[in-house]
């Protein structure tokens, strides 16, 4: 294990942190968590990340380093004990980055898109969008997972760590729009996949509870719709 201090800025519901939350605690290792307050920005944030200004931000013997993906990355090369994050096949770590984008340039923006809609067509839109977006992650486990119990073989790895993340959020949308989105009889492995992946030790104690999501869903939603002030 790599020594010097460690340290992560984040939010406990933001699934960007819970990533890391994960990746860390699959390591084995130990970190001091700093909480950001909810609507604001603190001093140590901005200095740590004055490009995005946003969570999460690993702090490694004093040096600062962003964006979820980046750090899984940088977590799996500093802490070499196992189990590796990253595939060692050059083509499946291709494979693994390939999808873990896609996740989150294309198919978490319209699990979003569902809590925030506005109107009926835009939510069926977005609904729609996730479904097919779940039923190609359906094919690519199945692809990828080798009829192992996660895309990362044996063990959690990047792209569980990637998609994984955003299971708790799913779960409060379902909730909030009164819908099933993963459900058996359309994704069977991802939904097994799914309860794996939420009852592993690197991840029940950190994943946020649903009630909480939905109560923060529910404050984002009465923010959206509020009208703006006058100019």
């Amino acid at each position: 294990m790599a020594r010097g201090d460690l340290k992560l800025i984040g939010l406990r519901p933001s699934p960007f942190v819970n990533r890391v939350q994960y990746a860390l605690n699959l390591k084995s290792a130990e970190y001091e968590f700093i909480e950001e307050k909810f609507g604001s920005k603190s001093e140590l944030l901005l200095r740590s990340n004055p490009i995005h200004k946003k969570v999460p931000v690993l702090i490694h013997s004093e040096k600062p380093l962003c964006e979820s993906l980046v750090i899984l990355e940088y977590i799996d090369e500093v802490w070499t004990s196992s189990p590796s994050i990253l595939p060692s096949d050059p083509r499946d770590r291709a494979v693994a980055r390939f999808w873990a984008a896609y996740i989150d340039d294309k198919w978490y923006p319209l699990l979003k898109e569902i809590r925030m809609a506005q109107g009926e067509e835009a939510k069926l839109a977005a609904v729609q969008g996730v479904e097919e977006g779940l039923g190609l992650l359906e094919e690519a486990f199945e692809n990828i997972s080798k009829g192992r119990s996660f895309f990362g073989g044996d063990s959690i790895g990047y792209l569980d760590l990637a998609f994984g993340c955003f299971l708790g959020w799913l779960r409060a949308v379902e909730e909030v729009a009164d819908i099933k989105l993963l459900v058996g009889e359309k994704t069977p492995q991802l939904a097994g996949w799914a309860e794996r992946f939420c009852s592993h030790d690197a991840v029940k104690g950190v994943m946020p509870k649903t009630e909480m999501l939905v109560e923060i869903a529910k404050i984002l939603q009465a923010m959206a719709k509020a009208p703006s002030p006058p100019s």
